[in-house]
């Protein structure tokens, strides 16, 4: 009796050791319905509307696989998937570094870190609306800071778009950077600096290993961010000079609130969702992101 009451004592009430602490399923529904209502059903109504012809007013008349062969055959689906990679790339580059060399010094012990690091944060805080307004008027060839017609050229419209995007959205990295570098143990910067190594070796050989899944996390962040980027080629190019920025959103935006062909517009988007999605996976896959673990365990 005494042996089972000794077994009996050591079991959470009202259920197994397995199920203690874990919360009721009904927690996620608020998330779930979210999810639901403003991102699952706006997309299987494009779906929908993608096998439609419809111009934003009556009734969508069935269109069948119409939409599709003209977007498989159009020419500036290739220019701007193009654009848009090209720009992915060149965005994630540019964030990367800099928002890690942030992230890394706004963990270490200098005065004013906090302030400095609030500051960091602010253009985060602003729309991209905002942002784009603002960098627009500073890049004006006639009253703006910058000689010369920056946006009137390929390169420099290309370059004011990765810019104006990594002006806002480096401070949002950077503090995910900060919180991977406060959780590297000091002891292993203590073990190098015992060892003979200098400043830059322990950022080599301990802080990036250690913020390997800090870097995934913030990469894929960044790659589908990148994938939809419309306000700042919205306000800043137009999608010029000419087609030369012209972005997947942009184009479905060109279908749908230029050429008002709503079918055609929601083939793209239905497009990118997948495009996108795709990329997701693949990233997730080659970089083990479902496989990782807690760079802390056992210390």
């Amino acid at each position: 009796m005494k042996g089972g009451s000794r077994v009996g004592a050591g079991r959470p009430p009202g259920g197994s050791r397995a199920e203690a602490g874990r919360p009721h399923a009904a927690w996620a529904l608020p998330g779930v319905l979210f999810f639901a209502f403003f991102a699952l059903a706006p997309m299987v109504l494009a779906f929908g509307l993608s096998f439609t012809k419809w111009n934003g007013l009556g009734d969508p008349e069935p269109a069948g696989l119409a939409n599709w062969h003209k977007l498989l055959g159009d020419d500036r689906l290739t220019q701007s998937l193009t654009v848009t990679v090209l720009l992915t790339v060149v965005s994630w580059a540019f964030q990367t570094v800099v928002s890690l060399l942030l992230g890394v010094w706004a963990a270490g012990p200098q005065r004013n870190r906090a302030v400095l690091s609030a500051v960091f944060f602010v253009p985060f805080l602003l729309s991209s609306t905002a942002i784009s307004l603002l960098f627009y008027a500073l890049l004006d060839p006639n009253f703006g800071i910058v000689h010369g017609d920056t946006l009137g050229s390929t390169s420099g419209a290309f370059l004011a778009i990765v810019f104006v995007g990594g002006w806002q959205f480096i401070p949002f990295h950077t503090l995910i950077y900060q919180g991977g570098a406060r959780q590297i143990p000091e002891v292993l910067y203590q073990a190098a600096a015992i060892d003979g190594a200098g400043r830059y070796r322990q950022f080599f050989s301990i802080t990036l290993p250690q913020l390997r899944n800090t870097a995934t996390t913030s990469g894929v962040l960044m790659v589908v961010g990148s994938l939809t980027y419309f306000e700042t080629v919205l306000i800043l190019t137009q999608g010029g000079p000419g087609t030369d920025t012209a972005t997947l959103p942009y184009l479905m935006y060109e279908a749908g609130f230029k050429s008002y062909d709503f079918g055609y517009a929601s083939a793209i988007a239905s497009f990118l969702v997948v495009a996108a999605t795709a990329l997701s996976l693949l990233l997730v896959r080659l970089s083990g992101f479902g496989a990782m673990r807690s760079t802390r365990e056992g210390m």
